[in-house]
Formats: structure tokens, sequence, C-alpha cells
């Protein structure tokens, strides 16, 4: 087989990661990829389109008769690519663009969990300044959560502690216009207490297989503090989402989803992605995503004993529930290595030192995102930079393990998290 993954972050390096490893694979391209994927071997490669270049990726797929495309990020999805591929006959993993409308409009998705009640939190929809204002200065209860409808690379999300700063989110979305159309709409819903986790699915629209749950880390500084990020490590398997929390996410959520889905005429298939809020072993729904999440790839991924690929194909066959979806038993964590500056401006350009022994440790994965290769040098050229990943048989050993393969990569002005994982061992 010829895959076809699209996208250049860590997700897109972990899936390359993965496919690449079945014997049924010959060549593997990632277009854009980045400085991790070029470096992977004859067997993957680097193609020069950009993810959003839909009419060049369908072209580049019948050109070079590609088998299976998978899509990584959101962007593409929401520009139809899905679609384009089906329209001429090749196979492509991901959902429709009007199924891709759980992560591409937050209105779209909090309306359809009001239609199908699925548990998530109260919430208001404004495409005005002045009536979120006016909305805001009557409410008494804050924290409140702001959040531009369109895609906004996961930083259109504000938790206002204050009617001030929730006036201030609401200027900044409506008049400075700092996510321009995404904030054409906005969603202001109330706080959700607890702690977030995330759940993946595989789904052919009807079936579906879980991912081992895993938790995000979102915010830049230790213990949770600071701006958003796009995520700064991840740990699988979650203990916060223990069988009896997975059975109510299945009922109550993944199950009225796909229902839903089909009823409205937009079967999803493809990735999903559940973000959870989990109170006192209670789930709601925070936000879906119509792919695998980054970070969390980087962990789910290496945990997936069956072969990728094999799930893949049977989900796009719609024969799912037929093969076995087995998870390693083992722990996972990974931990972001990020520009100095990030989630602000930053400096690219830096060089990258990666000690060739972590390529031979089993347990260990180096996952590219904002790297480049130039000259046969690696050097930095985004924000989140790498993220190391580590297997081991309890959580505690993965986090260690991660912590320690860190010291075997470098650059200037690197920074991570020193408590990715801390929360779940206390």
């Amino acid at each position: 087989m010829k895959v076809l993954i699209v996208g250049g972050g860590g997700r897109e390096h972990a899936l390359a990661w993965a496919i690449a490893r079945s014997e049924k694979v010959s060549k593997v391209y990632v277009a854009p990829g980045n400085g991790g994927t070029a470096t992977m071997g004859s067997c993957v490669e680097n193609v020069a389109l950009g993810s959003t270049d839909v009419d060049g990726l369908l072209q580049f797929a019948v050109s070079e008769s590609v088998d299976l495309t998978v899509v990584g990020p959101e962007q593409p999805l929401e520009a139809g690519i899905v679609d384009l591929f089906a329209e001429a006959g090749k196979k492509v993993f991901g959902p429709t663009k009007s199924a891709a409308q759980l992560e591409t409009s937050k209105v779209f998705a909090k309306d359809f969990m009001s239609r199908h009640e699925i548990p998530t939190a109260s919430y208001e929809v404004f495409r005005d300044y002045d009536s979120a204002k006016d909305f805001l200065e009557k409410t008494t209860v804050f924290p409140q959560v702001i959040k531009a409808s369109g895609l906004a690379a996961g930083k259109g999300v504000v938790v206002a502690e204050t009617r001030a700063d929730a006036l201030q989110a609401i200027d900044d979305l409506f008049e400075k216009r700092v996510f321009g159309g995404a904030a054409d709409e906005v969603v202001i819903e109330s706080f959700l207490a607890g702690q977030e986790a995330s759940v993946f699915a595989i789904t052919d629209g009807t079936q579906y297989r879980f991912f081992l749950p895993s938790q995000d880390h979102k915010r830049i500084g230790e213990g949770d503090t600071g701006k958003n990020t796009g995520g700064m490590g991840a740990y699988a398997p979650a203990p916060l989402v223990s069988e009896e929390v997975m059975k109510k996410v299945e009922e109550r959520v993944i199950v009225p989803t796909l229902e839903g889905m089909r009823e409205e005429g937009m079967p999803y298939t493809g990735f999903l992605y559940i973000g959870l809020m989990i109170d006192n072993g209670e789930p709601s729904v925070v936000e879906y995503n119509a792919r695998l999440g980054d970070p969390e790839a980087q962990v789910v991924l290496p945990l997936i004993q069956t072969e990728l690929v094999e799930a893949l194909e049977a989900s796009l066959d719609g024969n799912l529930g037929e093969i076995a979806f087995e998870m390693k038993p083992l722990s996972a964590t990974t931990v972001v290595l990020a520009s100095e500056g990030y989630p602000g401006s930053y400096e690219k350009g830096k060089v990258i030192e990666i000690d060739p022994k972590l390529q031979e440790h089993d347990s260990v994965m180096v996952f590219h995102a904002g790297t480049v290769l130039e000259g046969g040098m690696l050097k930095t050229s985004g924000g989140r930079v790498l993220s190391v990943t580590a297997l081991a048989p309890t959580l505690g050993e993965s986090i260690a393990l991660a912590y320690s393969a860190l010291g075997g990569v470098a650059f200037d002005g690197s920074y991570y998290r020193r408590d990715i994982g801390a929360k779940a061992l206390a």
C-alpha cells in the first residue's frame, strides 16, 4: 500500500510512525511533513504540498496511485478534502465537511448536543458585541467560558474569571477580531467544574472502537497556569476515566452522537475526539474534535497493539466491528519541548541536537512538530517543536523515562513543563 498523510505536526509524525510499521505499507507520503518525517528513512517521504491545498493533494494522490489518504488536522476537513477525494473515487479517512462541523462550528456542536440531549454546559450564542456585552453585564455568576465558534488553532477559548475578563474577551473577538472570521459567532457557556480528559474513538459511522483515554495539559505553566497552548504534554491511560466513567461516555455521548449524525444525514466516519470535563464521576462534553488530538496522538497511537492500517481499512469498509482493536498493557507519557516565548512570539531557526541513542530505545519515541531539515541540520520552525514519548509498565515509570529521555534533546531557549502526569500520580 501507498499511504498519504495530510499535515505536518506531531500528530502526523505519530501517524506516519504507526502506519509505516505495517508490513502492508510500502510507502508513506506526508504533506507537508516536518523535519522528523524527513528523517524516517526511504519508505517515508515529505511532499511539498500544504495541508489545505486539497486540489493539489488529490492530484498527487491520483498521480502516485495512493491507496489511502489519512487526514491529520482540522483545516483540510473544513475545506472539504474528504468530499473531494470521495467524489474522485480515492479512499480517504476522515469526516465529510458537513460532519466535521462538530469541530469547525462550536455553535453547530452545542446546538447538536442540545437536540440530542448530550450532557454539556448551558450556553448562549452571540453574533455581535452589543448583545454579548448586554448578556455579560446582567450575568452574576463567574467564571464564564467564551469561545470563538470557528477554528482558532485551539486558542479561541477564554475562561473569564471576572466580568472585566469576559468583556475584554468579547472585545478581542468581536471588535479587535483577533481570530478573524472564526469569531463571527461566539458561544458563552457556563463553567464546568472538574478535571478534563480526552476520549478518542475510530468509527465507521455506526460501529466504533476506543483508544485508551488520555489527559492533555493545555496551559503553558506548571500547575496549569498561564495561557492556553496547543498542548504541552499528555499521558494515557488516564486513571480519571474509570471503566464506569467510560461506560457513561459510551452511552451518553458516543452512541447518541453517532446516531444523531446519521439521523441528520451526515454520518460521521473517521477519528472522533470527545473533550470531557469529569466531576465526581459524571462526564460532560467540553468540545468535539474531528481528528486525533495533538499531543494526545503521541501517547494513544504507540499504545495500540493492533495495526493502525487494519483499523483504518476496516472503518472505511464498514466492518470495524469485525476486527480486534487491542491495546498494549502499558502506560505512555509525552512531554512537549517548546520554543522560548510560546504561545506568544518566538524565534525560529534554532539548531536541534538529538542524541542518536534515543532512536535505539524501543520504549522512547521523538515526535517532531515545529521542525525543518535544512542543509542536513534539524532546526526549529514552530512554537511546539517536538515531544518525547515514553512507554513503561506504569504511569510513574513512563513519566520518569520521558523526562530522562528529554536530556537527550536540546536547542537554544527550549522550554517544557516539569509536571506532566503529576496530577494522575497524586
